[in-house]
């Protein structure tokens, strides 16, 4: 206790130091005064008197030095008197404080603004209680694929299971809401019993399902976002008397949930998936699992609790499933996903980054620190010892580090601010991207890290050799000229590696881009306008008898009408999804090949015939139009089209993609073939196949191919593509376009919401996440091919200074201007092919954690690193050849007595 207010008393001491100072220098005075007045009384005169008083005081200033020590905290205070010194040196070169300044704030900036984004998507835990309980549940095929849960499967895992508290399923999709103030086109989401206390999350007002709500054919019942309820609903206080039609329904709201809560993301209602039959089969795919895991059991036994479970249905129903095992993530890896690859490239490129501009000043200063070498002797000579000289060259890095941080996080602020602009919309949690604490704290350890390293690299370049050969050497030997150069240019080859692996980054990235945006996707996206929408579905109904089905068929029917009759409008079709923006929507099963057999009664009997490999087939269900496929050009192989005598009471017919055909009936006609796909959508009415249609890549450039059975949404209806797209080529202008469409919504459809679009704008849409990796990387790539340069230009300019006399020799000598061109431009050109040498090594490492992120090139692409190697090395020639011109005009006369 006692040695704690001790410290607190120094500490009190160093703040109110100068007081101090003047009250023990007026003590002092008082005791030399009175001295001195006794030395007069004793006859001295008054110079002798105050002489004699001083000798037998002591030396002043030794005892104010003991007075510090004993009442002070002098390590602090030497510190703040050396960042004082550091600081008034540094303002006497201010060129040098500002190169260095800005260069550590534009890695410590940047860095800082990408932590950030690190910290709100990998990092922050998810704002549930014990977040790390939640996982992510699916079922696992016997290839490794991933898949959702089919009803019966969930139902085994829920009651089978010993290690989950709450084992729940869900799924949610675009729909149509009238109710509130508008008509809304918002993400619907399916949940299961247990799905909220999961989360453990409770409405904030009202309550959640409950009752006959949790029923078959129940009364439908809905619970709201935060936002939608003050959006939509106004805020309103008695949920009573609001209901919401959607889903071929009218739904009660009975809750609201609060505020932030967004699982999953940008829902904006729930209903309970216990209103709607559970379809019988185990390989119909339609729930994603979320549970919560007990207390002392680990995820690892969670996972072979549900493996066992599953193993067990497989033995116990055999080919009638296609799982054979279960997967459990926790669910924070599950919701970033293939982000959590690409947010560590750009923080690897940003923390390269970071280190070359840290080399670049580690270089400036190995410069300051030999022009400095003659002071640093004197110092030593008048008493300072190696350690006193290390704290003040960490006095000088701190200064510089701490302006350099200070104007960092500034930068990083601004960057933080404009990041929304450009970051990909399907980036999960970025809502919570801020320069907080936490980021704030990086941002600190990254200050200290460089301010200790910088501090300690300068002060053991400084104490380096023998410091008194300065104050008896010539003024070009205390520079140690030859040591510093080498150390200089080995940071130069440093800072060349660094950047050479970004540069291979970002341009294996770009040209990743370019063969994705150069991939043909089957189809032609020009002059190609989108209009989606979702129709309300009686989601229950399995029946085509429904009577609401056949007035959804005529609806659409009519609305491609109207719209054919727009001015400029070419033609027009609508379909389930539209290819590679939105493919993924669109839901992939088994189908049957009936190859003459009798077509299933009922699912029972599909699911006992598809237990039979040579019978079954899988691929996506996609409703369409005849004019579908004129209108986005997907290319017509053989075979009819859907036509006008294609109705609800005629044969049902399919088109089917390439791949299928090949895939599924090699070497055999496959027009004419019968299939069954009637899982899709409830109806067991059998399809026959009358055309080939070209491949389209459904679900993204990256992927191969997808095998698509197209039926016509005129026999079918929409149940199984709720949100269609419809697709209209015209040259029309956009804005003419849009106005006409909106208006035949409003008098057919109005409480239909339609998002109208351009394919332009839904492939930028797709390409939004590559497009922003490429654009920051690439920007730390040219930010770190600048500070290369500027490091080389350094190097080769301080040698150029360095052999100016020399060059004067050569010159006079009769050395030509292309000769000095050579040695100079040679020094730079050294130093390039040793850096791009080491950083080809470790490229060849370091790219291959990036190939998930690739397509069309491979990590050690040659044309690539050929490429950068290229522009790495005219970089530095480039920055060779400014001081190598000044140098071809070095006077020998001048150069000659150059000192």
């Amino acid at each position: 206790m006692r040695s704690l207010r001790r410290f607190f008393t120094r500490l009190l001491n160093l703040v109110t130091g100068q007081l101090r100072d003047a009250r023990l220098t007026e003590e002092i005075e008082g005791h030399i005064a009175l001295q001195t007045e006794e030395n007069l009384r004793a006859g001295l005169s008054p110079a002798e008197a105050r002489r004699q008083a001083i000798l037998k005081f002591g030396g002043v200033e030794g005892v104010k030095e003991v007075y510090r020590g004993e009442r002070g905290l002098p390590f602090i205070e030497t510190f703040l008197q050396d960042v004082r010194y550091a600081m008034r040196m540094l303002r006497k070169n201010p060129g040098f404080t500002a190169i260095a300044v800005f260069t550590l704030a534009l890695g410590i900036g940047a860095s800082t603004a990408i932590f950030s984004v690190v910290d709100a998507v990998l990092l922050s835990a998810l704002p549930y209680a014990k977040p790390e309980k939640l996982v992510r549940v699916w079922e696992k095929s016997p290839d490794g694929r991933l898949m959702n849960l089919a009803d019966p499967n969930l139902d085994d895992f829920v009651t089978q299971n010993d290690t989950f508290t709450d084992l729940a399923g869900y799924e949610y999709w675009l729909s149509s809401v009238a109710g509130g103030s508008e008509p809304v086109r918002v993400n619907v989401a399916s949940v299961s019993r247990g799905f909220f206390k999961a989360l453990g999350v409770e409405p904030f007002r009202g309550r959640a399902f409950a009752g006959d709500e949790l029923q078959v054919y129940g009364a439908p019942a809905a619970v709201v976002s935060h936002s939608y309820w003050q959006r939509s609903l106004g805020g309103a206080a008695d949920l009573s008397k609001i209901h919401l039609k959607m889903e071929g329904a009218v739904y009660s709201v009975v809750g609201v949930m609060p505020e932030g809560f967004d699982y999953p993301p940008d829902v904006a209602v729930w209903i309970p998936r216990e209103l709607y039959p559970e379809l019988p089969g185990r390989t119909a795919h339609n729930w994603r699992g979320l549970g919560r895991v007990r207390d002392g059991v680990t995820i690892a036994q969670a996972r072979a609790n549900l493996s066992a479970i599953a193993r067990r249905i497989k033995e116990e129903y055999g080919k009638e499933v296609d799982l054979n095992d279960a997967a459990v993530v926790p669910l924070a890896d599950a919701t970033v996903g293939d982000v959590r690859a690409a947010l560590l490239t750009l923080l690897g490129a940003v923390g390269l980054l970071l280190v070359v501009a840290c080399a670049n000043v580690a270089g400036l200063l190995v410069a300051r620190t030999s022009a400095r070498r003659k002071e640093l002797a004197v110092r030593v000579a008048l008493g300072a010892g190696r350690g006193r000289l290390i704290q003040q060259f960490l006095a000088e890095s701190f200064f510089l580090s701490v302006a350099g941080g200070a104007l960092g996080v500034v930068i990083a602020i601004v960057a933080v601010k404009a990041l929304p602009a450009i970051l990909p919309t399907n980036l999960p949690r970025q809502e919570g991207m801020a320069v907080n604490a936490p980021v704030l704290l990086f941002a600190f350890a990254a200050i200290v890290a460089v301010a200790v390293s910088l501090g300690l690299f300068a002060a053991w370049r400084a104490i380096t050799g023998d410091l008194q050969e300065a104050l008896t050497a010539g003024s070009r030997t205390h520079t140690s000229p030859g040591t510093s150069q080498r150390l200089r240019g080995f940071l130069v080859i440093g800072e060349i590696a660094a950047t050479l692996v970004i540069l291979v980054g970002a341009g294996l990235l770009g040209r990743s881009f370019l063969q994705l945006i150069s991939t043909n996707p089957g189809f032609s996206g020009h002059n190609l306008m989108t209009m989606e929408f979702s129709l309300p579905t009686p989601q229950w109904q399995q029946g085509m008898e429904d009577p609401e089905v056949a007035r959804q068929i005529h609806l659409v029917e009519d609305i491609l009408t109207r719209l054919r009759g727009i001015p400029g409008a070419e033609t027009v079709g609508v379909a389930g999804a539209l290819p590679v923006a939105a493919g993924d929507s669109l839901a992939d099963g088994n189908f049957l090949i009936l190859n003459g057999a009798k077509a299933p009664a009922d699912f029972n009997e599909f699911s006992r015939i598809a237990q039979n490999p040579a019978q079954v087939g899988r691929a996506y269900y996609c409703v369409a139009s005849e004019g579908y496929f004129r209108t986005t050009g997907i290319p017509l192989i053989r075979g009819r089209i859907f036509g006008n005598q294609d109705d609800w009471n005629s044969l049902n017919v399919a088109v089917i993609s390439e791949s299928l055909a090949r895939q599924r009936w090699p070497n055999q006609d496959v027009i004419g073939q019968v299939i069954e796909f009637g899982n899709m959508d409830g109806n067991l009415k059998p399809v026959t196949v009358v055309r080939i249609v070209g491949d389209v890549r459904a679900n993204g450039l990256d992927l191969p191919p997808s095998p698509i059975i197209y039926v016509d949404y005129r026999q079918r209806g929409m149940k199984a593509n709720s949100s269609p797209t419809i697709v209209m080529r015209s040259a029309a202008p956009e804005g003419q376009i849009v106005a006409a469409a909106r208006g035949i919504f409003h008098d057919l459809a109005p409480d239909v919401p339609v998002k109208f679009s351009t394919f332009r704008d839904e492939m930028n849409g797709w390409l939004a996440s590559r497009r922003f990796l490429l654009l920051v990387v690439g920007l730390f790539a040219a930010a770190a091919l600048t500070l290369a340069a500027i490091g080389i230009y350094g190097v080769v300019a301080f040698s150029v200074a360095r052999r100016t006399q020399e060059i004067g020799v050569r010159m006079a000598l009769g050395a030509q201007r292309s000769d000095v061109l050579r040695l100079v431009v040679g020094e730079g050109a050294r130093l390039a092919l040793f850096g791009v040498a080491i950083g080809i090594a470790v490229s060849f490492a370091i790219t291959r954690l990036i190939s998930s992120l690739l397509f069309g090139v491979s990590a050690t692409d040659p044309l690539t690193l050929a490429s950068v190697a290229a522009l790495l090395s005219l970089a530095a020639l480039a920055a060779s050849y400014v001081p190598a011109r000044r140098a071809m005009r070095v006077d020998p006369i001048v150069a000659l007595r150059y000192e």
